[in-house]
Order: structure tokens, then sequence, then C-alpha cells
């Protein structure tokens, strides 16, 4: 099954996203755009995803529940979950690693909360665009604890990627999948032996992805989204549509 997807999207709860970055307004922007699968991996929370499945349900999209996490290294892991309810209590295992450094909306602008009708709820009051004091294989062992999948973002990029922080994939992670930057210049690794995705990482609304990338999954269902993240062998995951 050829599911149009963007797997890597911000919220306005992400202090760098733009305040039009309200759960109905991704939600109602991928299905303009005739999306069928998105993820929304806000920075180290995942507290706008219940406003955001709700939304989604509504519109008939296929939500594959996410958080952007940043380890102690600085490095942005994608940490995808099967069930809403998982990544709910992976954000609030996280939560209790990140540092008591909170945040200033002078500088790094508003962190907020919607419920299902894009109502302002409450604040996050720490900086989520800081490192958690876990390492990445620590991260990768708590996603694993939830049932969840981590895929390293934008490792072709120059900031917060596991190829720039540490010059090279840890072997014993054995990552399935990578995220690319088709923006970036190619990344100095065998892509061969990944599933290879490439997300808008979304700050606004304009920049969610038209449906040119697909996804092969054996269902339309966050489910079937992991099942191909994790299908072997090695070829292609998303591809022109």
């Amino acid at each position: 099954m050829r599911l149009a997807a963007d797997l890597h999207i911000h919220s306005c709860l992400s202090p760098c996203a733009d305040g039009e970055m309200t759960p109905n307004n991704i939600v109602n922007m991928a299905y303009i755009k005739k999306l069928d699968v998105i993820a929304v991996t806000d920075h180290n929370s995942a507290k706008n995803l219940p406003a955001v499945a709700g939304a989604a349900r509504k519109r008939g999209l296929v939500l594959l529940p996410g958080l952007e996490v940043q380890s102690r290294e600085e490095v942005h892991l994608l940490c995808y979950f099967e069930t809403l309810e998982a990544a709910l209590a992976f954000g609030d295992a996280i939560y209790a690693h990140l540092p008591d450094v909170f945040n200033r909306t002078d500088i790094f602008g508003e962190q907020l909360v919607m419920d299902a009708n894009d109502t302002v709820t409450g604040a996050e009051p720490k900086l989520l665009i800081q490192s958690l004091r876990l390492s990445i294989d620590e991260v990768c062992a708590l996603t694993e604890d939830f049932g969840g999948l981590v895929v390293p973002a934008h490792i072709n990029r120059e900031a917060n990627s596991i190829l720039y922080n540490l010059g090279f994939i840890p072997p014993g992670l054995d990552f399935h999948a990578l995220e690319v930057c088709a923006a970036a210049p190619a990344p100095a690794v065998d892509l061969s032996k990944y599933r290879v995705i490439h997300s808008s990482d979304a700050h606004t609304l304009g920049a969610i992805l038209e449906p040119k990338q697909v996804i092969e999954a054996p269902a339309r269902s966050a489910r079937g989204v992991l099942q191909a993240l994790n299908q072997r062998p090695y070829g292609p995951f998303i591809g022109e549509s």
C-alpha cells in the first residue's frame, strides 16, 4: 500500500515553530495537500499529540505519534510509537531528564499546548529545545521500553545530526531507518543498508510536504508505517509517487 507521508512536523509546542502550527491547521494543511500519514514530532514533548490525533481522525489521516528527542550529545532522534498512549507515557518519562532551564519567550518563542479546538490550554515552562540528560544509547533503550522505534533525524545536516556530532553511526544501535535532508549534501554513509525517509521538518504550514514521497506499507495505520520502517531486506522506503 502506497501512502503519501510527512513524518517530521512541528506544532506550536516547539518554540522554533510558527504560531500558525496549531493541531487543526497542521492536519487541515496535510489534508489539503492530500497526504495520508503525518507525524507531529515536537521537541522533547508529546503534549499536543492528543489534539492532533483528534483532528487527524476527523480528516481520515493516519497519525504516527512521535517526538523529536535531543540526546545528551545534542543529536536529534525521531522517536515513533504505534499508539498515542505510548508516546504520551514516553514523553512523561523523558520529562524527568529535561534540565530545569526555563523558556524565555522573548528569545525562543512560545511553547503552547492546545486542545482539539486549537484553544490554548497551557504553556510548557521548561525550554524544550535543549538536551536531555540521556545519551543516544539511553534514549534508544527507553524508546524500545515503550515499544517505539528510533530514526536519527536529518543525518546530513550540520546541526544536531548523528553524523556531524559523532562522526559515525554507532553500529551497536542497529538503526533500521535514517532521515536524510534532501536540501543538504549527501551523507557519507552507505544508505543501501537503511530505509531512507525524506520529511519536511516543517515549522510553518507551507513547508509541509506535497504528496511526492510515498511509503510502501502493509496497512494504512501507524502500525503499518512502523512495520515498513522495520521491514527487511533493506531497500527504498520512501520514493517519488
